[in-house]
């Protein structure tokens, strides 16, 4: 009945997309707003130029346009309004599957010209937040896509940009300026939410594959220091993301079926002549699909599935309600052989595993817009994840299981937040808020060790409260000067920690080509929660050691230049320091370790707040945006990143590469006839990293033991070989009537090289071996929007 019903379903998509007319157009529409107050513009012009004529429409009072009958491909918009900058759109996509719908925001012109001559306009990667002065840009949807090998994950995506690393191939944990990848801060509808990603592991910021759909995903912004006040709860880096609104007028579809899986998602109105939308996108995934076509993807049984929406109900008087969320749920398990003589070749071979994420979060959002030109943003939002992991390992008898490990981390959170945003005037701006957190815990973690029966390391559950309040002032000094200044407090109840931090950039505009940014900020994050929580026993009594741990803190300082070379090109450079302060290390005063060298899990040892770190270097950034069908990003990044343990000595981080280089390039051809539109594209990263740091295994005491024992001596003294991929993904986009196919091929690790991913020892050789990273993965996936 499921293959009648599947054969049904694919032969009524091919006959749409068969009879389908072949007069390529669509509508583009929107609504323009003030980028601060976000007020409608009414009498905004906007333009967009086609192959033989310009189409125009003026905004209304709710400052809402629509045109009808653009020629599908890649167009320039232009948009005018009195006492507002002109804003200039290039190379926005136009696909017969969907209708266009833009949100343009518009800034406030100090000099009062309605009419300005555009010179130098390289600034597509211009912050949405106007208050992020310093590392910070935007990006898009469709570089999610179109980057090679990105597979829709912002994270990955990242790795294009310069200070950005990725930890390992099979995971999307990034290294931002050397810091650890657990520093990192996700937001969605300025709200702080958990991991979004599947795979992850318990203290993480990354983990296998986004959980986050493109489907769901507006233009959003990345930052990698000095954050903008409002930020908090982060030392190295902020994804801001932002959910795009369902189309309210017409219902759109999309199916993308690929070897990852199959991809649904489906938007539209409530009702005609209502406002209001919905947006909602379901994958389900199966890895395993890899492995049955000759691809190594190890012996485990994986899979994971995901569901993410966002709903939009405006209202007459008490304003903008979205309702948001998503869920993901991920596993992967594996089976004991029962064969005894290959347990002596691998001792994972009698091992029975299920190792389990899952994530999600949902809220609720209003935002008022006031008279005043000001507006309230208020959001309720509840989120959990539930990590767990279960080890058995297969007895002679080939019947009984002895437990060698397990744990469950259930954590949840309810935040509440609330952002006011007052215009003052076009010089002035000031945004403040409050955020509230109470967070649960259930957290329990046993391992067997040395010894004959699992022992309890961990076993808590509770709830405490964080508390975040913040205010910053935008000021335009002059026409070429602005400046930012805040505050931002952070406050943990579970040990009353605390932390009050100064934020303040500056840009200065020498000339229309050429930019000056200056930044400077104090930044501080809370431990992973069961750090607080490790039990240690001393003479028969046990106790919490970690439970009064402090913040950990750094101050950040960027200096940047910007230079426009033209309207589609520009060299950007940026010199940063950093000093982390507060950080916990081991208290054993021989000890080498640092929390900044996790990725994940929690140590389990009494620490304490006195360590240190510093992270310094210059990063290189060429870039050309999409112009006559060709884009390239051209990024290099010269860093230092120390820590200083208990022992009173300085070492290299573990992921002090030195340097990091990429180049991502990008060229489309339009195939053009009478009866389709077509666009062929060829996209290219390549990827060249120092080798990440490691403290070899001691062999001889290893050998003795009877398991890997590390030679503290040579702490990150050692250095992986250098790192390179290259990737490629080819694509196929069709434009008919009212259908957006799109055929695309990722090829991960094209040359098929082999990096060295880490060390281990093997007790049944007694020798040290290497293990290494993907290897070369094809990716194909079919996309069809209508």
């Amino acid at each position: 009945m499921f293959q009648k019903t599947t054969k049904y379903f694919v032969s009524g998509i091919l006959c749409f997309i068969v009879n389908a007319c072949f007069s390529q157009t669509q509508t583009v529409r929107g609504t323009v707003i003030d980028n601060i107050s976000q007020s409608s513009i009414p009498g905004a012009v906007i333009q967009i130029a086609g192959p033989d004529s310009v189409i125009r429409a003026v905004t209304d009072e709710a400052g809402k346009f629509s045109l009808s009958h653009i020629p599908v491909g890649s167009r320039t918009i232009e948009i005018t309004a009195y006492d507002y900058k002109p804003v200039v759109m290039q190379n926005v996509t136009v696909n017969a599957g969907k209708e266009l719908v833009l949100t343009i925001n518009m800034e406030e012109d100090l000099k009062k010209i309605s009419e300005v001559v555009i010179t130098a306009k390289a600034d597509k990667n211009k912050p949405l937040n106007e208050l992020s002065t310093v590392s910070t840009r935007t990006f898009s949807v469709e570089e999610t896509q179109k980057f090679a090998a990105a597979v829709n994950d912002p994270a990955r995506m990242a790795t294009s940009f310069a200070g950005v690393v990725v930890a390992g191939d099979g995971n999307n944990h990034i290294s931002i300026r050397g810091n650890s990848p657990n520093g990192l801060l996700w937001r969605m509808e300025g709200v702080e939410i958990p991991n979004p990603n599947h795979f992850s592991n318990v203290g993480t910021a990354g983990g296998g594959i986004s959980i986050l759909s493109a489907q769901l995903l507006s233009n959003s912004d990345f930052s990698t220091g000095a954050f903008a006040a409002e930020y908090g709860n982060a030392l190295s880096g902020v994804f801001d993301l932002r959910l795009r609104k369902g189309n309210n007028e017409k219902r759109e579809y999309t199916v993308q079926l690929g070897i990852l899986g199959l991809d649904l998602a489906a938007e539209g109105p409530f009702k005609k002549g209502y406002e209001g939308s919905y947006l909602i996108n379901y994958r389900y995934s199966t890895l395993n699909v890899l492995g049955k076509i000759g691809i190594p993807i190890g012996d485990a049984n994986t899979n994971f599935q995901d569901l993410s929406f966002n709903v939009y109900l405006p209202t007459r008087k008490l304003g903008k309600f979205t309702l948001f969320g998503f869920g993901g749920l991920s596993y992967q398990t594996t089976t004991a052989e029962k064969d005894s003589v290959r347990w002596e070749q691998d001792d994972f071979l009698r091992l029975n595993t299920n190792f389990y994420s899952n994530t999600g979060a949902v809220g609720v959002t209003n935002t008022k817009l006031f008279k005043n030109k000001s507006y309230l943003k208020t959001a309720l939002v509840f989120s959990g994840t539930e990590n767990g992991y279960k080890q058995d390992r297969l007895e002679f008898d080939y019947a009984t299981f002895t437990r060698e490990y397990e744990q469950r981390f259930v954590q949840n959170k309810l935040t509440l937040s609330s952002t006011y945003t007052q215009k003052i005037n076009a010089k002035n701006n000031i945004r403040t808020g409050f955020i509230l957190n109470h967070l649960g815990y259930s957290l329990i973690q046993s391992d067997m060790g040395d010894s004959t029966v699992l022992q309890e390391q961990i076993n808590e559950k509770g709830g405490t409260e964080t508390m975040q309040v913040f205010f910053q002032w935008n000021m335009h000094l002059t026409e070429k000067l602005t400046a930012n200044l805040g505050i931002h407090s952070f406050q943990l109840f579970l040990n009353n920690s605390s932390s009050l931090e100064p934020r303040a950039s500056l840009r200065y505009d020498v000339h229309p080509k050429h930019h000056l940014t200056l930044g400077y900020g104090l930044h501080s994050q809370l431990q992973p929660i069961g750090v607080y929580f490790v039990e240690h026993t001393e003479n028969g009594t046990t106790t919490l050691p970690n439970r009064n741990l402090k913040l950990s803190k750094a101050h950040h300082f960027v200096f940047g230049y910007d230079f426009v070379l033209n309207e589609h090109e520009h060299i950007k450079t940026e010199v940063y320091y950093q000093h982390l302060f507060g950080i916990p290390i081991s208290k054993d005063p021989t000890s080498t370790y640092s929390i900044l060298n996790s990725t994940d899990g929690f140590p389990s040892e009494p620490l304490s707040n006195s360590g240190l770190g510093r992270n310094y270097g210059l990063e290189l950034t060429y870039e050309r945006f999409l112009f006559k069908n060709l884009y390239y990003l051209l990024s290099a990044s010269l860093y230092e990143s120390k820590y200083k343990a208990a022992d009173g000595v300085w070492y290299d981080t573990r992921f002090n590469t030195n340097y990091a280089t990429s180049l991502t390039i990008g060229k489309e051809w339009n195939l053009k006839n009478k009866e389709k539109s077509r666009t062929l594209g060829v996209n290219i990263k390549s990827i060249y990293v120092g080798g990440f740091r490691y403290t070899p295994i001691d062999l001889p005491a290893s050998v003795a033991a009877g398991e890997a024992k590390y030679d503290r001596s040579q702490t990150y003294q050692k250095r992986m070989p250098d790192y390179y991929r290259l990737d490629i993904r080819l694509s196929l986009k069709r434009n008919y009537k009212k259908v957006t196919s799109t055929v695309a091929i990722d090829i991960q690790n094209t040359t098929n090289r082999k990096n060295v991913g880490g060390q281990y020892f093997n007790n049944k050789t007694g020798e040290v071996k290497y293990w290494y990273q993907t290897t070369l993965i094809p990716i194909l996936s079919y996309r069809l929007e209508f």
